[in-house]
């Protein structure tokens, strides 16, 4: 058996292409690592460091309540409010945070990707498995809340279905593949144009008022239903309040939609992404 080292030899590609699975495969450890570092570093030389996580969404919730519920009396689908702006927010904040990572992927990243080679979709890869762990620990601060209630309120008739251990996971894919494909699209234009990476925050300052997070998908007018089902989080937000707390509007022909705006834009964000790879070194 022959020790030489074997040549690797890096060759630029042409036109758009897909995903390479068995090299994605092959950098599974740097995948590993990556995750661990956007984890660490966020929240280096903080003080409650990841409780962030369970302050944030519950400090939103409180404003939601107090102005959406108290002040303006808007309903909430017949559920406590504190329960359904929390839940909304479970779903949101992973998104938010997903299309906030991959966006910045180029930018952020650019003085490593000059550095060395290794396929350059592991790092928005790495931001979706890592916020992974962020919603983990908001879920497990909104079913202590939801014990919490169900102990104060026992009259109170709310609980998660038993579907949710199976289709949680299904959610979840579901808004990390879109918030993967999006941010995929703003990384590669924010590698040409600065612009949009000060136009990200806008847009998902607007998106979140466009997303059933503060008043429910039953009560918005049936002929805006198509227009609110072509946003992909619409139906996510949706179910995640169906499996979590038992009530949810899920319209199949949305539910359609909905997933093949999802298939349409990790694709799409991909193919473009691999595209502007090859020369955003030259230009950020």
């Amino acid at each position: 058996m022959s020790d030489s080292p074997r040549e690797i030899l890096i060759q630029p590609s042409r036109g758009f292409r897909f995903l390479d699975v068995r090299e994605l495969y092959a950098y599974r450890d740097l995948l590993g690592l990556l995750v661990w570092r956007d984890f660490v570093t966020r929240y280096k030389q903080t003080i409650l460091g990841p409780l962030w996580h369970i302050f944030q969404p519950l400090l939103t919730t409180v404003i939601f309540t107090v102005v959406f519920s108290i002040v303006a009396k808007l309903p909430t689908d017949g559920l406590p409010p504190t329960l359904f702006y929390l839940c909304g927010l479970l779903a949101w904040n992973y998104f938010s945070q997903t299309f906030t990572s991959t966006s910045s992927t180029l930018t952020a990243n650019a003085g490593l990707f000059g550095k060395v080679y290794f396929p350059r979709l592991i790092v928005p890869l790495s931001a979706v498995v890592s916020n992974v762990i962020s919603f983990m620990i908001q879920l497990g601060s909104f079913l202590v809340v939801l014990i919490i209630y169900r102990v104060i309120n026992p009259t109170v008739q709310v609980a998660p279905r038993w579907e949710a251990i199976l289709l949680l996971p299904v959610v979840l894919l579901h808004l990390a593949t879109f918030g993967l494909g999006v941010g995929l699209w703003l990384a590669a234009l924010t590698a040409k144009f600065r612009d949009f990476a000060v136009l990200s925050g806008f847009i998902l300052q607007l998106w979140l008022y466009v997303t059933p997070v503060i008043i429910p998908l039953a009560r918005v007018p049936a002929e805006y239903h198509f227009i609110v089902g072509l946003n992909p989080v619409t139906i996510p937000v949706e179910c995640m309040r169906y499996l979590l707390l038992g009530t949810g509007w899920i319209n199949p022909t949305l539910l359609l939609i909905s997933v093949g705006s999802t298939l349409l834009t990790v694709i799409s964000g991909i193919l473009i992404f691999r595209k502007v790879e090859r020369t955003f070194v030259d230009v950020v």
